[in-house]
């Protein structure tokens, strides 16, 4: 009985992989068709010709990649798709355990939320198929001009269907393969008559590129983004970016002057900023030049409280509280509801407070590490009255949820001190427990 069980599941699999497999080969014989009209003299002139046939590279690709949409989950995939899986496998990927269903023409990803998080195609046919659609709808348009709607849609569509067939190949750990499917996606996008720029896949080309250290590849899309979009990327990290590629070339003139480019338009910018410290404390040129830089900033903007902040963090990484303190405290000056100048000093204050602490940790003599043990707690307690501040005045729930976790983990180490204490911690606490 259990052999004859396993027989009938086996042939139940087959069926419907068969079904499968009858989409895709349908789609292949549509192309098939349409390629020969697209060869005929007469039907070659004519724009609805090459609109079936970038149809049915399209239908192809996505009947290779099932029925299935990123984010369902697995009862939905039980009621919407009518094929089973022909093996069922357990891998982890992306820090995850993910279940594995392999079908005929693709395999399904399940996280361990039970999400489809990847759609990967396994159909060789599939892999050219958006590119010759991309093609077919280009003649399309040329044929009829008119047909803006319509050809929008499709490339659109075919742009959208390489990001994710990117995101899918860098979640398996193809980088390559990821960030050439990046750059099709972005070429795709700016395709007439659809023509809107996906600066997001122009920059996920670049930084997989970097990642991976192919560093020609990386700054001359990273470059791209720059000279034809002018785009940062998130704070100027493609200034960033740049500036890393230079400094790895041996080029440090252009390094320098790309961070200082990036910082004129990104003042706020940390990694910016990291490479602008790092760069002149370690030509020893100290960081006057920095503070002119920041400055004429100031200049531009005398209003913005941004810059204020900045200047706190340069002086907390450079190790003057005292004149952090002071730059964080203009910040409300100039704006009573600006937050950040508040969290900076806070944040700079319970930063030193667990660097005394490692440093504690391996202090042998009991004198010193007492001593340690005193900074560390005059370190944590002073971090106290910003971060409340910054609670008490900030609209933002994440970021009033961040402030308050420090303000637990603070009022923690105290609580026994004091009822004051105490109420402190079990005030943050609670909101905590309440908003996760």
């Amino acid at each position: 009985m259990k052999k004859i069980f396993l027989a009938l599941a086996i042939l139940a699999s087959v069926t419907f992989a068969g079904a499968q497999d009858k989409k895709v080969e349908s789609a292949k014989v549509a192309i098939g068709k349409a390629l020969v009209a697209s060869q005929d003299a007469k039907k070659s002139l004519k724009p609805a010709t090459w609109q079936k046939l970038g149809q049915a590279y399209l239908d192809l690709y996505s009947a290779s990649s099932g029925s299935a949409w990123l984010g369902m989950g697995m009862q939905e995939l039980n009621m919407v798709v009518d094929e089973k899986p022909v093996a069922t496998e357990q891998v982890a990927l992306m820090g995850d355990q993910m279940v594995k269903y392999v079908y005929a023409s693709h395999n399904y990803y399940f996280n361990s939320l039970g999400q489809l998080a990847i759609i990967e195609i396994t159909v060789p046919e599939a892999e050219g198929a958006l590119a010759d659609a991309l093609e077919a709808f280009e003649k399309f348009y040329s044929l009829d001009p008119k047909k803006v709607k319509e050809t929008s849609a499709a490339i659109q569509k075919v742009s959208q269907s390489y990001n994710e067939a990117a995101y899918s190949s860098y979640s398996l750990g193809n980088a390559a393969k990821a960030s050439e499917l990046f750059e099709k996606a972005y070429c795709a996008s700016v395709v007439e008559p659809y023509a809107q720029a996906d600066t997001n896949a122009l920059y996920n080309t670049a930084f997989i590129a970097f990642a991976a250290q192919d560093f020609d590849r990386a700054e001359k899309f990273f470059g791209v983004c720059l000279d034809k979009y002018q785009y940062g990327g998130q704070d100027g990290d493609v200034y960033a970016k740049l500036a890393d590629i230079a400094d790895k070339k041996g080029d440090k003139a252009a390094s320098i002057a790309k961070l200082e480019e990036g910082f004129a338009k990104y003042p706020q910018s940390q990694s910016i900023l990291v490479g602008l410290i790092n760069y002149y404390i370690g030509a020893g040129e100290g960081t006057d030049r920095l503070f002119q830089l920041l400055e004429q900033a100031k200049q531009t903007e005398p209003d913005n409280a941004s810059l204020s902040y900045v200047e706190g963090n340069i002086h907390g990484q450079l190790g003057d509280i005292e004149a952090a303190k002071a730059a964080y405290a203009k910040c409300a000056e100039i704006n009573p509801e600006y937050e950040f100048g508040y969290i900076g000093e806070g944040l700079m204050f319970f930063n030193k407070a667990v660097e005394v602490s490692e440093k504690a940790q391996t202090e042998m003599d009991d004198a010193k590490y007492m001593a340690l043990v005193a900074e560390f707690e005059a370190d944590l307690k002073a971090c106290i009255p910003p971060f409340e501040k910054a609670f008490e005045i900030t609209k933002d729930d994440s970021i009033k949820l961040s402030v308050a976790e420090y303000l637990k983990n603070a009022y923690f180490r105290f609580r026994t001190e004091s009822e004051e204490f105490m109420a402190g911690y079990n005030k943050f606490n609670d909101y905590v427990t309440a908003n996760k």
